[in-house]
């Protein structure tokens, strides 16, 4: 149970309205308090796993690929791939496709995707930051919407319960209450 920030009246954990005044209640999703609570995820840096191995495999791989994902390698994979080149060629058709499945495509075209792949991969990266900064502004403004919102339905009770006082002390003088028009005489 949770009490109206209007009239004060116990409301039931998570009502959106008031069930006394017909106020609304906001009640956050569930996700806004783990969010707060975690940044957003990143690829694990290397080196942030705790075995020595691990450590150690990571740092290669990581080295590895990004010595092998260069332009430079792909450069100096394509020189190597045409030393082998003549000979092929003498072998004829069969030996010239092989060649260039087996040893040029592979060994040059690997490093090419390679390089292509860290540039979408960064820009990727990149739009994921933005769109976790638009999504926490956006937050930002539809709480302070929120903040808003309450400050109007406050400041319309108090307007409704200043109406219905003024209804009641009219009706309690004898009088006809203000802002509603008189009964009809009686026919």
């Amino acid at each position: 149970m949770s009490a109206c920030h209007v009239c004060g009246a116990e409301t039931p954990a998570g009502a959106a309205h008031c069930p006394a005044c017909g106020t609304f209640n906001y009640v956050p999703h569930p996700h806004i308090k783990t969010r707060r609570k975690s940044p957003p995820r990143r690829n694990p840096e290397p080196g942030q796993d705790p075995s020595t191995i691990a450590r150690f495999n990571t740092f290669l791989g990581v080295k590895i690929t990004n010595s092998v994902g260069t332009m430079w390698c792909a450069y100096g994979f394509a020189v190597i791939a045409l030393i082998s080149l003549p000979d092929a060629l003498k072998g004829g058709t069969a030996p010239l496709i092989a060649w260039i499945a087996q040893t040029f495509l592979q060994l040059v075209l690997l490093s090419i995707i390679m390089v292509g792949q860290k540039v979408e991969g960064a820009a990727s990266e990149i739009r994921a930051i933005d769109t976790y900064k638009d999504a926490e502004a956006l937050l930002a403004e539809v709480v302070q919407i929120q903040k808003h919102l309450l400050a109007q339905d406050a400041w319309l009770q108090q307007l409704i319960n200043a109406y219905n006082a003024q209804v009641q002390s009219g009706a309690a003088a004898g009088g006809q209450p203000r802002g509603e028009a008189p009964a009809a005489p009686p026919a």
